[in-house]
């Protein structure tokens, strides 16, 4: 019989395990992964992750969509980590991270699509969490408000590279060939 952890609680890897459903562990900390997100957060999720997925085209990097879990350890200790989270999207440039239950480290860039109850972690828990294992790029896809803030790393911490909105095209901070043209992937309202 699996169990869920209570809110209020610290847990770790091991207690982890043992839970039914979708979580992540950041800072100790559980938060659910379900229920499943909206339509709008799915199309915007499905736009990019086709737009990314056709531009690596599963060569230079691997693109991967939640629920995909993201290991991160403070000592590289992959078996027993300190966080596991679920982007939305991860690109995963060295294929030796990539093993039969996700992603051991950092992915070169992860993708949230806000929610109206993830946004607050978005912005916050995994801002800093993501900020902390050197993930180089993240992008924060606010369908609610049509914008689309890209973060990079930048001497440890992350700067706003920029803000995009429904008619302009995304560029990546990190590659530089990538631009998606973002009045499809924010037009679902």
């Amino acid at each position: 019989m699996g169990n869920t952890p209570d809110l209020n609680k610290i847990y770790t890897y091991a207690d982890w395990k043992t839970w039914e459903g979708r979580w992540e562990l950041i800072n100790g900390k559980a938060y659910n992964m379900t229920p499943a997100p909206s339509s709008e957060h799915q199309f915007a999720v499905g736009e990019l992750y086709f737009a990314l997925r056709h531009f690596f085209q599963n060569q230079r990097c691997y693109v991967f969509m939640a629920p995909f879990d993201v290991f991160l350890s403070k000592n590289e200790t992959y078996e027993t980590p300190d966080d596991i989270v679920q982007p939305d999207i991860a690109v995963i440039c060295n294929k030796k991270q990539i093993v039969k239950k996700g992603c051991y480290g950092a992915p070169a860039l992860v993708v949230e699509v806000l929610s109206p109850s993830t946004a607050l972690k978005d912005y916050n828990e995994k801002f800093y969490t993501y900020q902390h294992y050197g993930i180089a790029e993240y992008w924060i896809v606010d369908t609610a408000n049509k914008m689309v803030h890209v973060y990079h790393l930048h001497e440890g911490a992350y700067q706003r590279h920029a803000t995009y909105g429904q008619q302009d095209t995304l560029h990546s901070a990190q590659f530089k060939d990538l631009a998606i043209p973002l009045t499809y992937v924010l037009e679902w309202s």
